[in-house]
């Protein structure tokens, strides 16, 4: 089995070895192993992604060595900065060249680091060019069916919270027809009914909403542990992805802002992530289904 490609570039002097060593490590390269003999001694700098590339006809106008980066412009300033600080000043233009727009959707620039050695840094003008493949889920709420479960306690947190899952359902393409919204006591009550609502097999998703301040119950931590583990234990028992929207905050002030006033909206926040859950859900399970009928 192939495990790795590995690429010798003879170096000039011991000098320039150990300059060499010194950039490659301020790039972000990782130290591999080296060694040393009488003879000589290498160094040895990995990369997360190696590719042997073959060429038949014409032979691409760039350097045998290519290294592919995220952030070529700081790239570039630190390979700048590097020549200015070991080469005479004069060279440094003609050894480095700008960064520039090539024909394969990327931008590249050449440095000559040592006698012999001509490195090319280049990024992809790709956002996903090299991006580990992965199943995502999307935005879109038209045709699922949501639950929400809400606490009536501090109902003016949680109709706020309410009002933020119902805006961000609506927006994301749920019809108003296809959003149920169940109302409970308290917080202590969320998972009993979240866990109905999951086994009745009738919803995408389960948002639960509702708030716990500290200040108002001597039991805040009990109440809370027993929630957050109710709704953990419901969603991962039915598969039915749940949301947690329920605060716990030490005062009404911090639940205010995260309810819409000044840290955003976790009834919004909660609903979105339902959202994105029901979509992994239902792509999981197809891909599932091609899996059992390949094998029969």
């Amino acid at each position: 089995m192939i495990k790795g490609l590995t690429l010798v570039a003879p170096v000039a002097s011991e000098e320039a070895f150990a300059q060499l060593g010194e950039l490659f490590r301020a790039l972000g390269f990782e130290q591999g192993k080296g060694w040393a003999e009488e003879s000589g001694k290498g160094a040895a700098f990995l990369a997360p992604i190696g590719n042997l590339e073959f060429v038949t006809g014409r032979v691409p106008a760039v350097p045998p060595l290519l290294i592919e980066v995220t952030q070529l412009d700081s790239v570039h300033a630190a390979v700048q900065a590097w020549l200015v600080a070991h080469q005479r000043t004069e060279d440094v233009a003609a050894k480095l060249s700008q960064p520039a727009l090539t024909h394969w959707n990327s931008r590249l620039f050449t440095v000559d680091l040592s006698a012999g050695l001509s490195v090319g840094f280049w990024q992809s003008e790709n956002p996903l060019h090299n991006k580990p493949i992965a199943i995502e889920g999307d935005l879109s709420a038209a045709g699922k069916r949501f639950a929400i479960v809400v606490a009536r306690w501090n109902a003016v947190i949680t109709d706020r919270l309410l009002q933020g899952s119902l805006d961000a359902l609506a927006r994301s393409g749920c019809a108003k027809s296809d959003i149920e919204i169940v109302r409970v006591p308290g917080a202590w009550e969320i998972p009993s009914a979240a866990r109905t609502l999951a086994e009745s097999r009738r919803f995408a998703g389960v948002i639960t909403l509702g708030v716990l301040l500290r200040g108002e119950t001597a039991h805040y931590e009990a109440i809370y542990n027993e929630v957050a583990r109710g709704i953990g234990q419901s969603q991962q028992e039915t598969g039915v992805p749940h949301a947690f929207g329920v605060l716990t905050c030490e005062t009404l002030e911090q639940a205010l802002d995260r309810a819409g006033l000044k840290a955003g909206n976790k009834g919004f926040e909660a609903a979105i992530a339902a959202i994105e859950m029901a979509s992994i859900q239902e792509k999981l399970g197809a891909a599932k289904r091609e899996t059992v009928e390949a094998k029969s």
